[in-house]
């Protein structure tokens, strides 16, 4: 699965990729193309390179980091003329200036890398070969032209252009064709380099990738994860950048969360508006952010490796499938227990399930997906305002209401049983009086179950 699969899912990574400031188009596509990382090996590489960018930019001076960033947006996408090239095609004018133009910025790019032992981190292979081919005067411009350096005969050609104006034709014709040999030889030249081409243009885009993702780390208060041995995941203060930045610009604060969670069904209860989806969302983004090796938001987070992610939440009605909101929901959780017997490392975080139902019948549903999957060994965190009987699922609760604040923490608490807030959090919104002191008298009224 590569990113570009799960960017617009709505745990928010479209907004984090919309906060990256990449410096090439390339490297967007680059980074989409990239595929979702399972190895912990693989992992731990990857933080290994983003560390060092991170060290990297914290260590030398603004200006330095700005040159490399000016040069990083003239990495320009030329898979097809790569392609071209190793597949022994003849490169016209065009193709040869991008092909000078990219060894050009991979040497540049090097040189300043290796003043600071970067060089070690991400290779870029050496082009002054290319250079040297497709530059004979030496002048180090990423311009291309068919210099008359290249062909005596062709300068010669040239000069009498210029001294007999009435020959023009006849002297052109003979020019073009001299010219075209020059594309043929600088071709055959370039050909052993296609590979060399490719990886330089790959590695400039994985320079601007880290570079993005450290800097991004910095601007938001991300944190490197730790890898966790156990497949439990422990989040310490963790928050979701987007909703942090939409709460600031009303002037109000985001409160973090700890939250662990491991092999065994982790319950969260809570009202309506008590947080339980935004705590999903961002567990989701944290592990999607992991395995592309992003910075984590939260001050500490130690997070276990998983095969596959499957994140169920709210309104999924599919007009084009004739699926109604209840129906999607059920082939989505359908397929998380499909999965579980699969014998892969899941992640599951289902948000609500069968909210849209009666709510007897939507009692039983999710008491009912508890026990299906608690013998299965996968994460799962599932939230829900039914109170159920949790089995042997770990319950947490969101605090609540505490002298007039929601309070957003999460609690260990003994039972599923959902505390019954909604009429404080509307009346905190300000609803009309009439309407909540009416549900009041009618709830004082009813005998307790």
């Amino acid at each position: 699965m590569q990113l570009k699969n799960v960017i617009e899912s709505p745990c928010g990574l479209r907004y984090m990729l919309d906060q990256l400031e990449l410096q090439s188009g390339y490297a967007r596509r680059w980074l989409l193309d990239s595929p979702m990382m399972t190895s912990e090996e693989e992992i731990a590489a990857a933080y290994g390179v983003l560390r060092r960018f991170s060290q990297f930019i914290d260590q030398v001076e603004k200006t330095y980091i700005d040159t490399l960033l000016f040069k990083l947006q003239g990495l320009k996408d030329i898979r097809t003329t790569i392609r071209n090239l190793s597949q022994h095609a003849v490169l016209d004018d065009i193709e040869l200036f991008e092909v000078k133009h990219l060894a050009i910025l991979a040497t540049d790019v090097a040189r300043l890398l290796q003043q600071h032992g970067m060089d070690a981190v991400v290779e870029i292979p050496a082009l002054d070969e290319v250079i040297a081919i497709l530059d004979p005067d030496g002048m180090k411009i990423a311009t291309f032209y068919i210099y008359d350096s290249y062909c005596a005969q062709l300068k010669d050609l040239r000069s009498q252009m210029r001294q007999h104006p009435d020959q023009q034709d006849d002297l052109l014709a003979q020019a073009s064709e001299l010219e075209e040999g020059v594309r043929q030889d600088l071709s055959r030249q370039l050909h052993p380099f296609a590979d060399a081409m490719g990886q330089a243009q790959a590695a400039l885009a994985l320079i601007d990738v880290n570079l993005a993702k450290a800097l991004q780390i910095k601007q938001l208060g991300l944190s490197f994860p730790t890898m966790s041995p156990d497949g439990t995941s422990h989040y310490r203060a963790m928050f979701h950048p987007q909703v942090k930045d939409a709460l600031a610009s009303r002037a109000r604060k985001f409160q973090p969360v700890d939250i662990g969670f491991g092999h065994h069904p982790t319950l969260i209860t809570g009202a309506n508006m008590g947080g339980k989806t935004v705590v999903l969302k961002t567990l989701t983004l944290c592990q999607y952010l992991f395995q592309f090796a992003f910075g984590i938001p939260a001050l500490e987070a130690r997070i276990a490796v998983k095969d596959e992610i499957y994140f169920c939440i709210g309104d999924e009605q599919s007009v084009e499938k004739g699926l109604s909101s209840f129906a999607a929901e059920m082939k989505n959780i359908d397929a998380v227990i499909k999965a579980s017997r699969m014998n892969k490392k899941l992640l599951a975080l289902i948000d609500e399930p069968a909210r849209t139902t009666n709510p007897t019948e939507g009692a039983a549903l999710v008491t009912a997906l508890l026990k299906v999957l608690a013998d299965k060994d996968m994460s799962l965190v599932m939230t829900t305002h039914y109170d159920i009987e949790p089995g042997d699922a770990r319950c947490l609760r969101v605090k609540g209401f505490e002298n007039g604040e929601m309070d957003y923490q999460l609690v260990e608490v003994q039972s599923g049983e959902v505390p019954h807030e909604a009429l404080n959090i509307a009346q905190s919104l300000g609803i009309d009086n009439e309407w909540i002191n009416t549900a009041r008298s009618l709830l004082e009224s009813c005998p307790p179950s």
